[in-house]
């Protein structure tokens, strides 16, 4: 009998190999035919589910969005978990839910430099700036949700502007995730971890 494919997983794979070629080689080298060899396909079998090189950019930019929005996630149930016990440190797991969009390690590291390697393209494909505006808009919502919970719990101080403080931080942690990506050796988990948490504490109340 022939093997019965399942295109989902099937265009969930391709999409794979295209974040790894990415990674490994840089963007440019993300062909048909070279992602079709990376995931030991044929490279007709990669135009079945892929019209184009552009269809196919924007597909794996949207599982790159996925791996990172399902740690977020992980994250943001525990600090919004209302019937958490006394004494939990609210303020160490609201770093940690900001610490996931930033390379802190290999996984993260290589994830954020896909990141910026998308954007930068977006800048002259058109195609993948609406993708690459979504990222952005994502990463704003995170922050202007994880300040509102800290307003709401009393923990920002008085009068502050969210919309600036959202793009203050958001700003932040892109500029943090430059630096990181860029200089490794220079920017570490530990740097990058204090500077998160002395921004937090230039907003807390008292």
């Amino acid at each position: 009998m022939p093997k019965i494919v399942d295109p989902v997983e099937r265009r969930q794979a391709v999409a794979n190999a295209v974040l790894r070629v990415a990674a490994r080689e840089g963007l440019e080298h993300a062909s048909l035919r070279n992602v079709a060899d990376e995931a030991g396909l044929a490279i007709g079998s990669v135009r079945h589910y892929f019209a184009g090189s552009s269809e196919l950019m924007i597909f794996a930019m949207q599982e790159l969005a996925r791996r990172i929005d399902a740690r977020i996630r992980t994250h943001a149930r525990t600090l919004l978990d209302p019937d958490q016990p006394p004494g939990t440190d609210r303020r160490e797991q609201t770093v940690l839910l900001l610490a996931e969009t930033l390379p802190l390690d290999a996984e993260r590291r290589e994830e954020s430099a896909l990141w910026l390697s998308f954007v930068t393209a977006a800048r002259t494909r058109p195609e993948l700036r609406p993708r690459a505006a979504e990222l952005q808009t994502g990463l704003d919502a995170l922050v202007r949700h994880v300040l509102v919970e800290i307003e709401r719990a009393g923990g920002l101080t008085p009068g502050l502007d969210l919309d600036v403080e959202t793009r203050r931080l958001s700003a932040l942690l892109d500029g943090l995730t430059l630096q990181a990506v860029q200089h490794p050796d220079l920017v570490g988990p530990d740097e990058l971890r204090a500077v998160l948490r002395r921004h937090l504490d230039t907003l807390a109340s008292g």
